[in-house]
């Protein structure tokens, strides 16, 4: 019992290390993720097209008063 819970433990905190976003589909869910993750305020966020691939780009406002770019690249689902 000890053993599984150690693996959930550690399957979640993998999961929660993933880059900004690389769980979410929308461009809403990324920048609420992002957000989060970064401890900010959200500015502005688009989608563009690079290429073969979509990419979100979500601009943050951090507590400390700086600005961050995050870019998301979208899954196909």
């Amino acid at each position: 019992m000890k053993r599984r819970f150690t693996h959930l433990l550690l399957a979640l905190m993998l999961a929660l290390a993933m880059p900004a976003g690389a769980w979410a589909q929308s461009l809403d869910e990324a920048a609420r993720q992002a957000a989060r993750q970064h401890n900010a305020k959200v500015l502005s966020a688009r989608t563009v097209q690079e290429g073969q691939k979509r990419v979100h780009v979500i601009k943050l406002l951090t507590k400390e008063g700086v600005v961050k770019t995050v870019r998301v690249t979208v899954r196909k689902r």
